[in-house]
């Protein structure tokens, strides 16, 4: 994906197995967990490239939450704060080749960031 793609769109549910079974049989994802990732089920659409995961639900993260790809987290939250927003999580591993971020618009709208390959 290029900088600037949406790659991933994060669900927040109070119960993963059901929400597994849930959007399964509703929109025919393919769900599964990566080793490691057992608390985060990654989906995968019919058409083999939209996808995202099931993430258990917190405070502050209560509704779907886009993920961007960007060349560079560091430059991509430099923008965010010089933009008028602010930096939520700042970047952080995902595995030895991926990062993310979490930044907050100004409007309050709360977006993930993602640089890197993953299965590094």
């Amino acid at each position: 994906m290029a900088h600037g793609d949406v790659t991933h769109l994060e669900i927040p549910v109070s119960d993963l197995e059901s929400a597994k079974d849930f959007y399964a049989d509703l929109f025919g994802w393919d769900i599964s967990s990566p080793p490691g990732f057992e608390e985060y089920p990654m989906w995968q659409a019919p058409n083999k490239i939209s996808g995202g995961a099931l993430t258990p639900r917190e405070e502050g993260f209560t509704q779907p939450r886009s993920v961007i790809e960007v060349d560079s987290i560091e430059e991509t939250l430099a923008k965010v704060t010089a933009g008028g927003g602010r930096v939520v999580q700042p970047r952080a591993p995902i595995d030895e080749t991926s990062w993310w971020a979490l930044f907050e618009d100004p409007d309050g709208n709360v977006i993930g960031l993602f640089e890197g390959t993953m299965g590094g």
